[in-house]
């Protein structure tokens, strides 16, 4: 004898089906990002530093990378495609960005996708306002006559997470660092410090990791990451990866490393 469901257990499953079945399909669905290299300084090996981040991205399984060495791409409607673009890039001062890819970026971020500055990046483009408010504290070579940002020598410091619950840096702990610690980035629009450590070249703390709004749109900064070996570390992996995860959804679905 068939035994039959009764319907309001039949009603209440059907919700919950669709559910997981909804969050399944966003689990599955890849993250597309576009990641912009080709130059930086000749300290930066950004040839290493762009595989080692595209690596780690795509190792998780939740990311498609496409890497750009032309930051003209940037004025091609197809960025529109992508959810989150990286910066892993600091052009030449002679070297100016196109007044079309600024827009195209700004509308991009706009619109609710995000955006992803690594190292350095934080003196890309030093002419353009938009881009220095989209990542909210910026490098500032001199400023009447004077040096501004910099840092002492690569060395080993201690971060310290200062937003434990925030869904980038959820499950992680503070963690040493043999790296290169920025300090005296400038900037007035209103950032949440993820990440910081102390400087001793600076004697302030400095943030580290950071996110900040454009429009509907979010915006994460890692400052850490000289080369490959500093970028292999677990700790800067758990921000890259969560970190553009935030970045493209406001939302972080991978589990803790």
């Amino acid at each position: 004898m068939k035994q039959r469901v009764p319907v309001f257990l039949v009603l209440l499953l059907v919700p919950l089906v669709c559910t997981y079945s909804s969050l399944a399909a966003e689990k599955e669905k890849p993250i597309r990002v576009l990641l912009i290299t080709g130059r930086d300084v000749p300290a930066h090996d950004w040839r290493a530093t762009t595989t080692i981040t595209r690596s780690t991205l795509e190792s998780t399984k939740r990311f498609e990378v496409v890497v750009s060495e032309e930051p003209g791409v940037l004025e091609s409607q197809a960025l529109m495609r992508y959810d989150v673009l990286i910066i892993n890039y600091r052009n030449r001062p002679t070297e100016k960005i196109s007044e079309i890819a600024r827009d195209n970026v700004e509308k991009f971020v706009r619109a609710g996708k995000g955006i992803v500055a690594l190292h350095f990046a934080v003196n890309a483009w030093e002419s353009w306002d938009g881009y220095r408010n989209m990542i909210g504290r910026y490098w500032v070579r001199r400023r009447a006559g004077k040096k501004v940002s910099g840092h002492g020598p690569k060395g080993t410091f201690r971060t310290h997470v200062v937003h434990k619950n925030h869904p980038i840096t959820k499950g992680l702990e503070d963690f040493d660092c043999d790296d290169e610690l920025y300090a005296k980035l400038q900037g007035d629009d209103p950032i949440e410090i993820l990440v910081d450590a102390h400087s001793n070249w600076s004697g302030l703390r400095e943030p580290l990791a950071w996110t900040t709004r454009f429009g509907e749109g979010r915006s994460f900064v890692l400052a850490l990451g000289h080369g490959p070996k500093e970028r292999a570390t677990p700790g800067y992996q758990h921000l890259l990866v969560k970190g553009c995860e935030w970045a493209a959804s406001g939302k972080v679905l991978s589990a803790a490393n």
